[in-house]
C-alpha cells in the first residue's frame, strides 16, 4: 500500500490489517506507552475545505508517533492545482515531506496528487470519497458489536462521499447496509454496483427511512449541506423532510441499535438533539477513533 485514496483500492486483508493496528496502537497509547515510528519524518496537510476532525486528528497523530505536520491553507499555496500545477507541487512536496494528506473537493486533485508524488498520499476526504472516516466508523462499530459479520447499517441522507466510503467498507467486511434517501439524492448506481460486486447483496437504496432502520444495529445520519452545496441549503432541507433521525425514526428500530454521525451534526435538522444526547448515541467514540485509525495508517504508510 502506497497511497490511501479510497476503500474500494483496499483488500480486505489490508484494511482488517490497518483496524488491529488502529486498535493495537489505541491500547497503547491510552497505557501511557508512545511508539515513535515517525520520528523526524513529516506530513504536509493541505486543505481546501477546513475541518475540526480532520486537522487535529492528524496533527496529534503525527506528534504522537514522533514526527511533525505542516497545515498548509489554500491561500498559503495560491489553491491546489490553481497558481500551479498538482504534477508540479506533487513532487516539489515530495522532496521536502515523508507524506502528504490532502482534504480537496475534487476527487481528481487527491488522485493527480498521488500520481505524481514520491511519498505517500492520504485522502482526508473528497467530494467522492472519505475513506478515513469510512475506517474510524467501523473500528467503532466492531467495538460496540463485537464483530462486523452480519452487522446492518442504515444510512439515513443523501448518498454522498461518507455514504459511499462506508458502503464499500460494508461490502469489504461483511456487513449489511441500506441508503434510505429522498428521490434524486440516491448513492450512484455505479457506486452501488461496486459495493454488491464486493459482496452480492450488502447494499439496498431505499427511499423509506423506516424500512432502512427496522432491523439495523446502527443508523448513520450525515448532514444534509455538505461544504459546497451552500446554495441549495434551502431546497436540500426542504427535500430532506421527514429524513431526520429523530426519537420517533429511533423507536421503529431495534433498542440496541446505535446512533452514529460523523459531525459537524446540524442538531433539528438531520439529526434530533435528544437522539444525538441518547445513551445510543457513539458519535464522540467515532470521533475519537479518527486519531486511532489515522496514526495507524500514518505508521502503515509511512515508517
Amino acid at each position: 500500500m502506497k497511497d490511501f485514496l479510497a476503500i474500494s483500492d483496499c483488500s480486505t486483508q489490508e484494511l482488517l490489517e490497518l483496524l488491529d493496528e488502529s486498535s493495537s496502537l489505541k491500547a497503547q497509547y491510552k497505557s501511557g506507552r508512545r511508539d515513535l515510528c515517525l520520528a523526524g519524518k513529516v506530513l504536509a496537510m493541505l486543505f481546501e475545505k477546513p475541518s475540526l476532525r480532520t486537522r487535529m486528528s492528524f496533527q496529534v497523530a503525527m506528534l504522537d508517533l514522533g514526527g511533525h505536520a505542516i497545515y498548509v491553507k489554500p491561500e498559503d499555496i495560491g489553491g491546489i492545482g490553481k497558481r500551479e500545477p498538482i504534477k508540479e507541487m506533487a513532487r516539489v512536496l515530495s522532496r521536502y515531506v515523508d507524506g502528504i494528506m490532502a482534504r480537496t473537493f475534487e476527487h481528481q486533485s487527491a488522485t493527480d496528487l498521488a500520481r505524481y508524488a514520491d511519498v505517500p498520499v492520504i485522502n482526508a476526504l473528497t467530494d467522492w470519497s472519505h475513506p478515513c472516516q469510512a475506517m474510524a466508523d467501523v473500528l467503532t462499530i466492531k467495538e460496540h458489536m463485537g464483530r462486523f459479520e452480519g452487522v446492518k447499517i442504515a444510512f439515513v441522507g443523501d448518498g454522498n462521499n461518507v455514504a459511499r466510503s462506508l458502503a464499500f467498507a460494508a461490502g469489504k467486511l461483511g456487513m449489511k447496509m441500506a441508503i434510505a434517501s429522498p428521490a434524486g439524492y440516491e448513492l450512484d448506481t455505479e457506486s452501488i454496483a461496486t459495493a454488491n460486486g464486493f459482496a452480492a447483496g450488502c447494499l439496498a437504496q431505499t427511499h423509506d427511512p423506516r424500512a432502512a432502520v427496522a432491523d439495523a444495529d446502527v443508523i448513520y445520519t450525515d448532514t444534509w449541506v455538505s461544504m459546497g452545496q451552500e446554495e441549495e441549503k434551502a431546497k436540500r432541507r426542504q427535500d430532506f423532510a421527514g429524513f431526520e433521525v429523530n426519537a420517533e425514526l429511533a423507536a421503529a428500530a431495534p433498542e440496541h441499535a446505535k446512533i452514529m454521525h460523523c459531525l459537524p451534526a446540524y442538531r433539528g435538522f438531520e439529526i434530533s438533539d435528544d437522539v444525538a444526547e441518547s445513551p445510543n448515541s457513539i458519535i464522540f467514540d467515532q470521533a475519537e477513533n479518527r486519531l486511532h485509525f489515522q496514526r495507524a495508517l500514518l505508521k502503515k504508510l509511512m515508517a
